[in-house]
C-alpha cells in the first residue's frame, strides 16, 4: 500500500473443489491493487485494462487471430465503458429469461451464478458486463460490505461475452481488523492462518481495492478457443 498502485503476476492454486470445464486447479493471474480505490475505481481500471489488451491484440496479432479463425468483429466492439449491472438487476434478468423459456432453472436471489447464468447474462451484451454488489454470503470474507446494505459486498465480476464466463473478480477490501476477525469466525476459518493478513490491518493499512484477471480464460475468450 505504501507504493500506491502495484500488481503481481503469477500462479494461483484453487482451494475449493471445482470439477467443471471452466475451473483449473492451477492458473495464472494478474492482480492489481490500488490504495484508496473504491469499487467504481476498480471497475474503471478493469474495463480500461481489458479494452487495452484487446486493442493491442487486434493491432499486433490480427494474423494470428485469422489462423485461429477468430471472428474479430466480435472483438472490435470491446471498448470502455462496459455495462454495469447490479446483482439484483442481474437476478431479475435471469428470472425473466426463465419466464420466457430461455433458461431451464429459475434463479433465486442469494445464490452465486453458475455457467448457464453467466452465459445468459453476457449474451445480452456485445462486450463484457460488470456485475457488482453480490450478496456478501457468496463472496470472500475480506470484501468490504456495502454501507447502505451490509448484506451486500462491494465487489464486481466481469463476465466475458460468448459464454466464456468470469474473467475478472475483485472489489474493495475490508479495512477493519474487527470486521475481518468477525468474518473469519463466521466462515469457520483458523485465525492463525491469517495472522500475516491481519497484521496488514494492524500496522498502517489504508482502504484499498483491486482485482484478479485469469490469464488462461482471458486468452481463451480473446482467441475464441474452447
Amino acid at each position: 500500500m505504501a507504493l500506491g498502485r502495484i500488481y503481481t503476476f503469477g500462479p494461483t492454486f484453487r482451494a475449493e473443489k471445482s470439477k467443471t470445464r471452466r475451473h483449473l486447479t492451477e492458473f495464472w493471474m494478474v492482480e492489481p491493487e490500488v490504495a484508496y480505490a473504491k469499487l467504481d475505481d476498480v471497475m474503471t481500471l478493469a474495463e480500461n485494462f481489458i479494452s487495452f489488451i484487446v486493442g493491442r491484440v487486434l493491432e499486433n496479432r490480427r494474423e494470428e487471430l485469422k489462423l485461429l479463425e477468430r471472428d474479430t468483429a466480435k472483438l472490435e466492439t470491446i471498448a470502455a465503458p462496459f455495462p454495469r449491472l447490479q446483482y439484483d438487476d442481474a437476478v431479475k434478468l435471469l428470472q425473466q429469461g426463465f419466464d420466457e423459456g430461455q433458461l431451464e432453472t429459475r434463479f433465486e436471489w442469494g445464490g452465486d451464478f453458475g455457467a448457464p447464468d453467466e452465459t445468459y447474462i453476457s449474451s445480452q451484451f456485445d462486450r463484457p458486463v460488470m456485475v457488482h454488489r453480490y450478496p456478501a454470503a457468496v463472496k470472500a470474507f475480506y470484501m468490504e460490505p456495502n454501507p447502505e446494505r451490509p448484506d451486500l459486498a462491494l465487489c464486481v465480476d466481469v463476465l466475458a461475452p460468448e459464454g466464456y464466463g468470469e474473467i475478472i473478480g475483485g472489489g474493495e477490501r475490508a479495512s477493519s481488523l474487527e470486521l475481518l476477525l468477525d468474518r473469519i469466525h463466521e466462515h469457520g476459518l483458523p485465525v492463525e492462518a491469517f495472522d500475516w493478513y491481519l497484521d496488514l490491518r494492524k500496522f498502517g493499512s489504508v482502504p484499498h481495492g483491486g482485482f484478479g484477471m485469469g490469464i488462461e480464460r482471458a486468452v481463451a475468450w480473446i482467441c475464441g478457443l474452447e
